[in-house]
């Protein structure tokens, strides 16, 4: 969040100020209705999506840039102060239920919107933006297509209503969320961050792990998962840990490529890792209406399985490879200082987990965990304790909560189309048609729609969209709420590591200073492989679960399943891509909901194994 030497002028040192003013604003006002609760809907909603807003607007006007681009960043500006002044003067009145909009109304709403999907642009992406505005013109102009796709036809000034100047679009339910609950969640992992917590974990992943074959690249697969969870960006994972952790991976021996596999693979990982899954978790117990613990229960099993191929794999390739354990005495030791600053992070991911069990909200839960995290902090590092620490926490949490407030006001717009015009009912009926009451082929449209959708997507709104339109055709044929959503999440967090685009992949690239495709592909066909066949287990078998339908014998049967398709993988794959062939056929086997198939595919997989080891195991080049 530093300036350039170049952005000094009194434009870049306003904006500054301005900047880290609003971004105390909104991490202010996210503490205080941790603490005392939604006391205004309207004003926490709208106002926190504006602070958001502006201090995206207000960093991107401190930089460098061509005097259009200054231009259009101050009309921005403008645009979001007036559209949200607009709201607040009629707010009372629009509560009333008998207010029309005034033609300034219209034209405030519109400079709203117009600033949202310039804003999704740029710190999403353009295909959120295209969905915005397809799902927009789909309600406009509902009333001249034909067949199914048909509707009434939404007027303009009812949909600025419903965008701008309702709770059911850009500031709604998801919205609330975000600025209730999630936000807090930023603000601890800015937090945790900030004290350096980052690099202890590091070298305590190193440290512990750093010692076996291939250490380094199994530190970070630990520290990855272990701050992922947290951290809430997938991309801010890859770069925070990985400019550590990839060129030491490397110079234990592992190729470049591989070395960002493993941190694209670990850190996407994260967000699918209890108790905090990045900020999914929350928005899901929003959805589901089910205990944020039980998701966390839920997400545990199958997150465990994922890290366990990722060790099995890093493991497979440090022995082929022929990388050798390395000397003790060259991996960090941990001070007195590390190892009482290791407890800012236990001391208050146990606090959340307590007061959750308590009853307490997940809100509140966090805001304790933050006032420990400080404290420790603060105690044991002294380096934190200056203005700069504190301007980071601020820069970066304000940045984080404003790309995330972006993002799911975007996907607010889509939800009210999907809510005035049914279309989410229309395609769960056209998916069930095509599908003929085939789960399997349901569970196949709703991966492939997770994958492309999610695409260059953060995972909450990727998630959102397709819950929304996918889920209720997948939930009508008989699979319980929880498995559905795990399955939109697993592969709306996969789309990271997923070519063409691989956000991760692309993330890791320069560091690796490997071919973002080729980096992709390895993380998503090696590493990360068993993360796209476990949800069609638990959605077959959603004992795996652990909270529905409980059965041990479904439950270890499941996990058997995954751990030898998990080792298939990891230990067969590297001999060739005729053996990695051969090992994705077997455990495709093994996880399809047929038992006949799934006892095949166990006797495949042993059988496979013993002719691997007779093949020469470890001794072809990698894939």
């Amino acid at each position: 969040m530093s300036a350039s030497p170049q952005s000094r002028s009194p434009l870049a040192i306003l904006s500054t100020t301005l900047m880290y003013l609003v971004g105390a604003l909104l991490i202010g006002g996210a503490l205080y209705t941790a603490e005392f609760g939604v006391f205004d809907d309207a004003l926490v909603r709208v106002g926190g999506f504006s602070l958001g807003a502006l201090f995206l607007l207000l960093h991107s006007l401190r930089q460098p840039g061509s005097p259009l681009r200054r231009l259009l960043d101050i009309a921005l500006v403008a645009m979001i102060v007036i559209a949200a002044w607009r709201y607040f003067i009629i707010s009372a009145r629009l509560e009333s239920g008998l207010y029309f909009l005034q033609p300034l109304d219209l034209w405030c709403g519109l400079a709203g919107i117009l600033a949202l999907i310039e804003l999704t642009r740029r710190v999403i992406g353009v295909p959120l933006v295209i969905v915005a505005l397809l799902v927009t013109a789909y309600a406009y102009f509902g009333d001249a297509l034909p067949g199914f796709l048909s509707h009434a036809g939404i007027s303009y000034p009812e949909l600025l209503q419903t965008f701008w100047y309702s709770f059911d679009g850009v500031f709604g339910q998801p919205l609330a969320v975000v600025t209730s609950t999630i936000l807090v969640f930023i603000i601890f992992g800015a937090v945790l961050e900030a004290l350096g917590i980052g690099q202890v974990l590091l070298n305590l992943s190193l440290r512990s792990l750093g010692r076996l074959r291939g250490g380094a690249a199994y530190a970070a697969v630990m520290a990855s998962g272990l701050f992922g969870t947290v951290s809430g960006s997938v991309v801010a994972n890859v770069v925070g840990t990985g400019v550590v952790t990839m060129p030491m991976i490397k110079k234990t021996g592992f190729s470049a490529r591989f070395a960002g596999a493993v941190e694209a693979a670990a850190s996407s990982g994260g967000q699918i890792m209890p108790p905090i899954m990045g900020a999914v978790a929350f928005i899901m117990a929003d959805m589901t209406g089910i205990p944020y613990l039980k998701i966390c229960l839920a997400a545990l099993i199958p997150a465990l399985l994922f890290y366990g191929s990722l060790f099995a794999s890093v493991g497979a390739e440090a022995r082929r490879a022929g990388i050798q354990a390395p000397d003790r005495d060259t991996l960090p030791t941990l001070s007195r200082q590390d190892w009482l600053l290791l407890s800012a992070f236990v001391v208050p991911l146990a606090l959340i987990v307590v007061m959750m069990m308590q009853g307490r909200s997940p809100a509140m839960a966090g805001l304790w965990a933050i006032g420990a995290a400080v404290t420790l902090g603060l105690l044991f590092n002294p380096k934190a304790r200056n203005i700069k620490a504190l301007l980071n926490i601020v820069g970066s949490s304000a940045n984080a909560g404003g790309t995330i407030l972006v993002a799911v006001g975007a996907v607010g717009i889509i939800i009210a189309v999907m809510n005035l015009t049914g279309l989410g009912l229309r395609f769960a009926s056209s998916v069930q048609a095509m599908a003929d009451g085939s789960l399997f082929l349901s569970l196949l449209l709703m991966a492939l729609a997770c994958l492309v959708l999610g695409m260059g997507m953060p995972t909450v709104p990727a998630y959102l969209i397709i819950i929304l339109i996918m889920g209720p055709a997948v939930e009508a044929l008989g699979v319980p709420t929880i498995a559905a959503h795990m399955f939109v999440v697993y592969f709306a967090v996969l789309s990271a590591i997923t070519p063409p685009v691989a956000l991760a992949a692309f993330a890791a690239a320069p560091i690796a200073q490997a071919n973002p495709m080729v980096i992709g592909m390895t993380a998503m066909g090696r590493l990360a492989l068993i993360g796209f066949l476990t949800p069609f287990v638990f959605v077959y078998s959603p004992s795996m679960l652990l909270i529905t339908d409980f059965s041990l014998g479904e439950f270890v049967w499941s996990i058997l399943r995954l751990a030898l398709a998990a080792y298939l993988i990891a230990r067969i794959s590297i001999l060739g891509r005729a053996w990695w062939a051969a090992s994705a056929i077997v455990s495709i086997t093994l996880v399809t909901p047929l038992l006949p198939l799934q006892l095949a595919g166990a006797l495949l997989g042993i059988a496979t194994l013993v002719a691997a080891s007779r093949s020469g195991f470890f001794l072809t080049k990698s894939l």
